[in-house]
């Protein structure tokens, strides 16, 4: 006797919410490859941290590759300053709460 109950084609796929969760993290990701890949361009002796961040396939690579990149980006090239701030910008972006902690609290 067959069964009447409907096949599961997609295993694992979840609900229609932990998908575009799963998009905007891709997308988040992506985002901040690039700004890596923006900060990098042009920077002589980066040939190796584009190599990196190319093979990157977590936020967390991209994390880890945080100091040798604004090491790089260390000159007093005013160039280099706005690509710093950029990737902090994009850093704060998938990685929020790991900041610094001040002496100022929001009320």
């Amino acid at each position: 006797m067959l069964s009447a109950e409907p096949r599961q084609y997609s295993p694992g796929c979840g609900m229609p919410g932990d998908r575009s969760a799963r998009l905007a993290a891709r997308h988040a990701f992506v985002n901040l490859k690039l700004d890596f890949m923006t900060a990098l361009a042009d920077v002589p002796g980066a040939a190796w941290l584009q190599t990196q961040v190319r093979s990157a396939e977590e936020p967390v690579d991209l994390w880890l590759l945080r100091a040798p990149v604004f090491a790089v980006l260390g000159g007093a090239d005013p160039g280099y300053r706005q690509r710093r701030q950029q990737l902090r910008r994009g850093l704060d972006s998938i990685f929020p709460d790991l900041d610094h902690a001040s002496g100022f609290v929001t009320l």
